[in-house]
């Protein structure tokens, strides 16, 4: 995709930029290619640096409010210093990796309702940052992170929305200073709707799910963790796991009496077996934290996505 514009922040016969990725849809881990293409205005122009970053809509508390803004979630300096002349041609070659734990905003081509990412080209000459447009990207799930996501589909959920929150996951080791919330409506039953949230990194992912239960079941709602394998992950009848999940939470209720429990994860690879059986919790357990820090490192914006045809 390209988007071409003049600097605006330069004044009239600034440089023009170009950028050009080599493709504009991937998935967590993937290596994203392009170039910037520069072309001189009116005069030399001495450039400090060339800089992108991946940017999404997020939104995060501010005390009883809450903000929608850009979170930077991913910052790369393609160039150093150097002088554009005159009506030069200048192409500047990029390769980065998409951060693991990106979040997913289509899925088999449907885009998912909520969430918007691109890639934003910043160009400094003279102390002063053009921030440029932003490219628009779409990231896939993980063949792993599809998997989960079509059992629930085999149980009865049918997807609600998608949002990306500024703060961290209680019990995760977590390199974005925010993750993503994939909501769905639940089936018939005790789950009014369920939130999943992946966590991703090279050799595996932490899978949290929070389900809300509906009016008149015991307890607000309840948390589950589980973490996995790539590999293993494709290996695996999700629909059973998640269905021996919510048959857990009706047993917990039958049988547990008024006193909160405390958080349990399970982790597969070192206990093995019970599957997401094994990651309950009721109330208000704490899913996330640190949504300040958060905020302060992802340079919460005070701007929104513009529509694609901006």
């Amino acid at each position: 995709m390209v988007f071409k514009r003049m600097l605006g922040a330069f004044g009239v016969g600034a440089p023009s930029v170009d950028t050009v990725l080599s493709t504009a849809r991937l998935r967590p881990g993937d290596t994203m290619t392009g170039e910037v293409r520069l072309r001189g205005g009116e005069f030399d122009a001495a450039v400090e640096h060339v800089t992108l970053s991946l940017v999404a809509r997020a939104e995060a508390e501010a005390g009883d409010d809450e903000r929608t803004g850009l979170a930077e979630l991913l910052r790369v300096q393609v160039s150093g210093p150097f002088t554009l002349a005159e009506g030069e041609d200048r192409t500047i070659p990029f390769a980065f990796e998409l951060p693991w734990e990106a979040p997913i905003s289509e899925v088999r081509g449907q885009p998912l309702t909520g969430m918007a990412l691109g890639v934003r080209t910043e160009l400094a000459i003279a102390k002063a940052v053009d921030k440029g447009d932003l490219d628009p990207i779409s990231v896939e799930p993980l063949p792993s992170q599809e998997r989960v996501m079509e059992a629930f589909l085999q149980l009865g959920f049918a997807f609600k929305s998608a949002d990306l929150e500024m703060g961290q996951i209680y019990g995760t080791h977590q390199e974005l200073p925010c993750y993503q919330e994939i909501e769905f409506y639940g089936p018939p039953g005790a789950i009014a709707e369920a939130e999943l949230t992946f966590v991703a990194d090279p050799d595996g992912m932490d899978i949290v799910i929070e389900a809300d239960r509906r009016s008149g079941h015991y307890g607000s709602d309840a948390v589950g963790r589980f973490r996995v394998g790539h590999d293993e992950a494709l290996r695996m009848d999700w629909a059973a796991e998640l269905g021996n999940w919510l048959a857990g939470l009706a047993s917990y209720e039958q049988h547990t009496g008024y006193g909160e429990p405390g958080y349990h994860d399970h982790d597969h690879h070192h206990h093995g077996g019970g599957g997401m059986g094994g990651a309950l919790a009721a109330g208000a357990v704490g899913v996330a934290a640190g949504v300040a820090g958060g905020m302060i490192a992802a340079e919460l914006l005070e701007e929104v996505f513009e529509d694609d045809d901006d």
